[in-house]
Formats: C-alpha cells, structure tokens, sequence
C-alpha cells in the first residue's frame, strides 16, 4: 500500500475546498479513487500532479459531480465547498454555488459562436442581463483574442481560442473556483503559458480559487502555491510547489531530471521500480 509522505503542513489560509478520504468506483466494482485527501486555500492555486490514468480527471469529476454520466459514484468520504457538503448535489447546483469544472480536452459547442458559447457559461445566474454583459466585457478584456473571434463559429477557431472560449466560459457562471483539466493538452508552448499567464491573474485580480490537474508539472508547479501527486488513485506527495519542484522524486518522474541530468525512458522505467514513496 502507497505510503502518503506530507512535506509540508497544508496551507494555513482559510479552505474553500476539501476533500476528506473520498474513494470513487466505476460500474459498482472497479475502485478509482482509494482515499483521497486534499485542501484548496481560498483564492489560491492548487497543482494535482499525476501520469494518465492516476486519477486526476476522476477526481476533479467527484468535485463537479460529474461522474454518474460514466457509472461511477463517491463511496466513501466527504467533499466540503465553501463549507457545505456537495456530492450529492446534481452538478449545475454546483455550479450556482460557485464551482465549475473546464473539461479537458476544450469542450465548446462547435456549432455556436464564441460569444454564444461564453453566454451558455451563465445559464445557472439569476443576477440579470446587465452583470451578464458586464462579465462578458469582462472575459473579453481577459482575452482579447475572444473579442475579435466573437461572432465566429467556435468549431473554426484554433485550439488555443477554443481552451480560452472554454475558461471564459467557465467565468461567465461568476466562479469562486474552477477545475482546470489538463489545459496544456495539444497546445504551442506559447498558447499554454499565455493561457496560464490568464490564470494566474484571474487569481490575483479576481481571487478565482483554481485546482489544477495537469501533467506539465514544471508549469503547473510554476503557478501554484501547493501542489498533489497522484499515483494509482491515491495522493502519494504533498507539499509547497517551491519544495516539490526541488524534490527528487518529482524531478525523476515528472520533470525527467535527476541529479541535474535528464534520464532516458528506459532508465526512468528502471527507477520506477524503487520510488522512494511506495512502501
């Protein structure tokens, strides 16, 4: 059984989001998620690191209540937002308490304009027309890029526009937080960092809460305060992104640096033998 090692105590501020040894299954029978713990500090940046198929996507799913859809269901645990308990909660009542999930892999309607697409984003406000066109001024002052597509059909607009109609859209529902999956996947370097750049200042600005699950981990750790590793459904490492960034493991797997010299998939496999945090 992994051995869970904490580097560091989890964050001091105020918790807008916590996981308390939650265990998803799939069709009944097949165990996801085996005790999954973590917190989000309100209005911070939180990295869940991982390889494909670690669980990293059924985890953020547990938090929007996405998982019915695939036959999958929290077992066990609880999951607490903004202090009340959310997993039995259809999704779109999550979303009106103010976590959204932006989907990987860049879901947008294909056969609606970028602005339509962003206004499906509020379909859950009862706040009014003004504050909704007031938001969607808003996003197009976050991406630019966004305005001058607007009238576009978003199925006909680049990778990089279609994550960003997708985050904007997100916005549009007046987040306190937002589940951000893999928004690297498939992207030029320059559109991811200019997409994480966009993040981090809706953080700052805004004080967006964001839970970051990305393979990139030298970028999500870049932008995060703290960050999770996930390894076979369970959290195997926590710790301040500063720290994780400088641990071995993490380099090792993550990175492909060891030591200051980047190792070869075959070595890498070699080592995965002996990580450190398997017992």
């Amino acid at each position: 059984m992994a051995a869970v090692t904490s580097m560091n105590p989890a964050p001091a501020a105020a918790v807008i989001l916590s996981l308390n040894n939650i265990e998803v299954v799939y069709d009944r029978v097949i165990l996801v998620l085996k005790g999954v713990s973590l917190t989000v500090p309100d209005g911070g940046i939180v990295a869940l690191l991982g390889a494909n198929g670690a669980g990293k996507t059924t985890t953020l799913k547990a938090i929007s209540n996405l998982l019915h859809s695939e036959r999958g269901e929290v077992t066990k645990g609880a999951i607490l937002f903004d202090g009340a308990e959310v997993q039995g909660l259809p999704p779109n009542e999550v979303v009106r308490r103010g976590c959204i999930q932006v989907m990987q892999g860049r879901y947008c309607f294909g056969h609606l304009t970028i602005e339509e697409n962003l206004l499906t984003g509020a379909f859950t406000r009862r706040d009014g027309g003004a504050a909704i066109r007031a938001d969607l001024e808003k996003v197009y002052a976050y991406f630019p890029r966004l305005r001058e597509r607007r009238q576009s059909l978003a199925g006909y607009t680049s990778g990089g526009e279609q994550q960003m109609c997708a985050i904007g859209r997100a916005l549009m529902s007046h987040p306190k937080m937002i589940l951000l999956d893999e928004p690297s996947m498939g992207l030029a370097p320059q559109i991811v960092e200019e997409i994480f750049t966009i993040m981090k200042t809706l953080n700052d600005n805004e004080g967006v809460s964001f839970l970051l699950a990305e393979q990139n981990a030298n970028l999500a750790l870049k932008y995060s305060g703290y960050g999770y590793v996930l390894e076979n459904g369970r959290v195997v490492l926590d710790g301040a992104a500063a720290t994780l960034a400088e641990n071995e493991d993490v380099k090792e797997f993550y990175l492909g640096v060891a030591e200051g010299k980047r190792k070869s998939f075959r070595d890498g496999k070699h080592y995965k033998r002996r990580k450190r945090w398997l017992a």
